[in-house]
């Protein structure tokens, strides 16, 4: 990939749903790629009959921003606006008629990001999609061929990473914790079972003040074995690379969600997956685990920490990097079959 992938950026499509990355809060991922990859040097070509792959260089969560109607339950705009986008490339130039669409890449972190696919049958079909909303049960993204897009929270742009890192093991007193909104089908089951019914077990809702006056979230995480990471509305959450970023054993808890950099990350080997009938057995799914392999996950989730962050120049083998990879992967293992 490094000597040979190159890729082509169509220049239509005009701000602020296209060419301007959103680089802060739950959905940033979408941006951060879109502003790395548009600055880059070594991977973009500006003669397109050199490219191996095509960006459509739109932002899901700005799309949402300027067309969605509040409160209209509607996503039919958004849509159509992608099917007029994908037809006016298609008229204008030869590239995507070439294959259909199965050259050309788009990525999107906002959850709504496959449902606005579903009105152009060969870009929901065809493209590869990179997605945070990696969902395989509701048949737009296709494991094996999409990409799982790591839900990343940036709270300052100007400074993507900061305060990494953990405790070491024996000052991870709490065995498992997780804090937030009771939304979804799987966080309701998560807080009926184990919300302050064991001191081990500290599941919250929103951190509530008596906690935090003790510790704050990201101190939580730091000082927790194994953090919990259920689905909200959709399977992605964020939680999974905060805990990562935070040297805690993610515990994955959303069934059809393919995660991330799966093809290259083995990632029983860092994480625990564990299915929503099981959430009553969620204790003692972990003590289960022996401490020797508790610690070997441990000790991966800090090698791999370098593949989930967000450089402002990037670095061999960070995010950037890795989801380049997984998307020319994709491509390739499209032409071999």
């Amino acid at each position: 990939m490094e000597q040979m992938l190159k890729v082509y950026i169509y220049e239509d499509g005009e701000s602020p749903i296209f060419h301007e990355p959103h680089l802060f809060g739950i959905y940033a991922s979408e941006g951060w790629f879109m502003k790395l990859m548009e600055e880059n040097k070594q991977f973009v070509t500006k003669d397109p009959e050199k490219a191996h792959l095509f960006y459509l260089p739109y932002s899901a969560r700005q799309l949402q921003m300027a067309v969605y109607v509040p409160n209209s339950h509607n996503l039919r705009p958004l849509s159509v606006f992608l099917h007029g986008y994908v037809n006016m490339l298609a008229a204008k130039y030869p590239f995507w008629n070439r294959t259909h669409g199965s050259d050309h890449f788009l990525v999107a972190c906002h959850d709504w990001g496959p449902y606005t696919l579903k009105g152009h049958n060969e870009l929901s079909r065809n493209t590869i999609k990179v997605l945070c909303n990696a969902d395989v049960s509701e048949g737009v993204f296709v494991a094996g061929k999409d990409v799982s897009l790591p839900e990343t929270t940036i709270r300052n742009p100007k400074r993507p990473i900061k305060n990494l890192g953990g405790n070491r093991v024996s000052q991870r007193p709490i065995l498992a914790f997780f804090a937030g909104n009771r939304h979804g089908r799987v966080r309701p089951v998560l807080l009926k079972h184990w919300s302050d019914k064991d001191d081990d077990m500290r599941i919250y809702g929103p951190l509530p003040n008596r906690a935090s006056r003790l510790l704050s979230y990201p101190q939580h995480m730091k000082s927790s074995k194994y953090c919990i990471c259920p689905m909200g509305f959709e399977v992605n959450s964020p939680r999974i690379v905060e805990a990562i970023y935070n040297e805690c054993v993610p515990v994955i808890i959303a069934d059809n969600f393919v995660p991330p950099l799966n093809e290259v990350l083995n990632w029983d080997e860092f994480s625990v997956v564990v299915a929503e009938k099981d959430i009553p057995n969620l204790k003692e799914i972990l003590l289960a685990i022996p401490l020797k392999r508790y610690i070997v996950m441990q000790t991966n989730v800090k090698k791999l920490q370098r593949h989930f962050l967000w450089n402002a120049k990037p670095v061999p083998y960070d995010l950037f990097h890795m989801i380049l990879h997984s998307i020319w992967s994709s491509r390739l293992n499209q032409i071999q079959i």
